[in-house]
């Protein structure tokens, strides 16, 4: 039976824009029992989700939107309750933003294996009354569109207008179009990959490594301790951190800006350990206050079904993946200066999308913020996106 839709405000249009706040609820849905791509099943499992604007209808005009790593279901609006928590995409989510909730039903859910009410390590297994840490299944991307398919169903919603999302997003929006074509109307995959290269890889590892080199990680089991692996997951934040910057970007912030010019002398080790410099500011800002709102088990899960994902493995040919989806449209977007998810990775699943015939849109866009672009480019975002789903909407896209 379809899930009761909680409404936005109405908007209102001022000076030609529109104005006005969604209202952001979490809700949760249990269903079970569900297989993990490992072969362990559980009786029952949680996905945490948010929606924004109305369902139609015809449920035609629904759009299920997928986090990254580090994000979560909290995707636009405000939360009473949480008034200081940053919806990650709330630039491209709204009122006569690039996802219109004046015209589409948004979807967000929390992935499988994370850490905002979905079921995943940090969560408490029912069988035990304990935290589940390293005794929850591991989770491949597969199952987190698995678990979001089920949530689709449980929204009495047919066939899906879109599913959009970038970084570990866009690995979600390529199992939708791989593994569930039927479902789908079109497939935006941004700045992302059909396949971990050796280097991206490499920098998750470091990340893992941070964590479980870290005293207090115990193994996984430091729920009920006071000290957690908070230092580990912060370095694993901070190296991140980097991958999604780009040299012209670290030029724009001014990173290379000492903090203390006046270096005065005498100085020992003591003295130059000392962040000096604005990018070591950064980052050592960003990677504490991370631990307040991610859980290290949980990174460790994510980052390894990023790392595990691969559309190739069955037949070593990405084209072959697409097979069942020739009647979907993709819109594929990168940027120029994102060294993550480098564009040559966007333009190799166009080169397989073309070689079935696939209708596919391919936009490189220029930028200098590397692979944080799809969350700092708002204007250009929608311009591209409004236009591509106005083009959906009129049967031309």
């Amino acid at each position: 039976m379809p899930a009761t839709v909680a409404q936005s405000p109405p908007a209102v249009v001022l000076n030609g824009r529109y104005q006005g706040e969604i209202q952001a609820v979490d809700q949760f849905l249990r269903f079970g029992p569900f297989r993990f791509a490992c072969g362990k099943e559980l009786p029952e499992v949680v996905l945490a989700y948010q929606t924004y604007g109305e369902l139609n209808a015809d449920s035609s005009n629904a759009i299920l939107i997928c986090h990254a790593l580090s994000g979560n279901q909290h995707a636009a609006g405000r939360m009473p309750d949480r008034p200081t928590s940053r919806p990650w995409w709330d630039d491209c989510i709204g009122p006569g933003k690039a996802f219109d909730t004046n015209r589409f039903f948004v979807i967000c859910s929390n992935v499988l294996g994370s850490c905002s009410g979905s079921s995943g390590p940090a969560e408490i297994n029912p069988a035990t009354g304990r935290h589940w840490a390293l005794d929850f299944p591991i989770v491949t991307i597969a199952d987190m569109v698995e678990a979001q398919v089920r949530l689709i169903d449980h929204l009495g919603i047919a066939k899906l207008l879109s599913v959009a999302g970038g970084s570990m997003g866009g690995m979600q929006v390529l199992q939708w179009a791989s593994h569930h074509p039927d479902r789908l109307v079109s497939a935006m995959p941004i700045a992302t990959t059909a396949r971990h290269s050796p280097m991206q890889i490499a920098f998750d590892a470091v990340g893992r490594e941070a964590i479980t080199r870290d005293p207090y990680w115990h193994g996984g089991d430091y729920y009920d301790r006071t000290d957690k692996p908070d230092a580990g997951l912060a370095v694993a934040r901070m190296v991140g951190h980097i991958t999604y910057l780009s040299e012209q970007s670290m030029h724009e912030k001014q990173f290379g800006d000492r903090l203390n010019r006046d270096v005065g002398s005498g100085r020992t080790g003591r003295d130059f350990l000392k962040p000096e410099f604005q990018v070591e500011s950064y980052l050592l800002y960003n990677g504490q206050k991370f631990p307040e709102r991610f859980d290290a088990n949980a990174y460790l899960y994510v980052t390894k079904a990023m790392d595990d994902f691969d559309l190739t493995q069955a037949t070593g040919r990405l084209a072959d993946a697409f097979r069942q989806a020739v009647d979907v449209k993709f819109l594929v977007l990168s940027f120029t200066s994102d060294w993550l998810y480098p564009s040559h990775q966007s333009r190799d699943l166009v080169r397989a999308l073309n070689a079935l015939g696939i209708t596919v849109t391919y936009v490189d866009i220029d930028s200098v913020w590397g692979h944080d672009a799809f969350l700092l480019e708002p204007d250009r975002m929608t311009r591209i996106l409004t236009n591509y789903l106005n083009g959906l909407a009129a049967g031309q896209a």
